[in-house]
């Protein structure tokens, strides 16, 4: 009996290490702070993962850059440095040109037409970036980007010289075909920035104006042009997510999709609720001219079709089906 009792005991310890190895812990590395609404969001889809699982996944989440800073985080997660985190998407158009299809100008100027494009540009998405190690969780996008700019802009020649804050190569061309000089910043440089007079103007959303108080540093005016919807992707480790077993990974697809879902709505608000925030801080918040509409709608042309040429029969075929 004192026998079988060892044996029983040794069984159950090994069962409890076997189980404890097999639990997983990720680090998420995230750009924003985290009031931002797409870190909160991250939380969130974080917690459930880490609640449903049994035990068997924690994620962590480590918001503002402090695991690693915007620009790193694509290339952490895909080295294994890390293996979850959120990325601005067309920050990366070198990584793979797909990623830039949320940020051609004046394609998507409304949600539906945001969330068609996504639908369409989405598998090739996922395949681009499964070939590249990362495993694609989900995406939401950031309200509508609008024109920033410390002088009212009323004519075309108001852009030249314009000192412009850029975040990606979409953000670089718009300046260069209105004649603005480009600055590349991520938002955690743009109230300094703003500030000391190396930019004074910008195309982001309501959100990151609002919390940056970009208000504060001497911008007066946000020009509601509906530029594009670009959005913040999570991605996965392709090592990391293979160590899961089949429930784990289908309960995390799960949450991932609640955690769109709630991600587009929080958008939604946001676009409505930002710019109202802008407008009470003292800003004044409206639409461009019909002349300068005219004149972005034009850059934005020119720009789908350098987009086009630059993506190949992939690019071509996403916005023939969006079309």
């Amino acid at each position: 009996m004192k026998i079988l009792k060892k044996i029983g005991v040794i069984v159950t310890s090994l069962f409890i290490t076997l189980s404890t190895a097999q639990a997983e812990t990720w680090n998420m590395a995230l750009a924003y702070g985290a009031s931002n609404f797409h870190s909160a969001n991250a939380k969130e889809f974080a917690d459930a993962v880490t609640e449903k699982s049994g035990g068997k996944l924690t994620i962590k989440t480590h918001p503002g850059g402090s695991l690693f800073k915007g620009g790193a985080i694509l290339r952490a997660v895909q080295t294994g440095q890390t293996q979850i985190g959120e990325r601005f998407m067309s920050a990366h158009g070198s990584f793979d040109p797909l990623l830039e299809v949320d940020s051609i100008p004046f394609v998507a100027q409304t949600y539906s037409d945001a969330q068609k494009l996504y639908k369409v540009s989405k598998p090739e998405l996922v395949k681009g970036l499964d070939e590249k190690g990362l495993v694609f969780l989900y995406a939401v996008p950031w309200p509508a980007q609008g024109l920033y700019s410390k002088k009212a802009i009323n004519s075309v020649s108001d852009l030249k010289g314009l000192k412009f804050r850029a975040y990606n190569s979409a953000t670089i061309r718009i300046a260069e075909l209105t004649g603005m000089k480009p600055t590349k910043l991520e938002a955690v440089a743009i109230s300094q920035a703003f500030s000391t007079g190396m930019v004074e103007s910008m195309i982001t959303s309501p959100t990151t104006g609002k919390n940056s108080k970009i208000w504060e540093n001497g911008v007066k005016y946000f020009y509601d042009i509906a530029a594009w919807f670009p959005k913040n992707m999570v991605v996965v480790n392709k090592k990391a997510w293979n160590k899961l077993d089949d429930a784990t990974k289908k309960m995390v697809m799960k949450q991932a999709a609640v955690a769109e879902r709630k991600g587009w709505a929080l958008s939604k608000r946001g676009n409505v609720a930002d710019k109202k925030a802008l407008s009470d801080a003292g800003m004044e918040v409206g639409k461009v001219n019909a002349a300068l509409q005219s004149h972005f709608e034009k850059v934005g042309a020119t720009m789908s079709k350098e987009w086009a040429g630059r993506a190949g029969s992939r690019g071509q075929s996403v916005l023939s089906a969006y079309k």
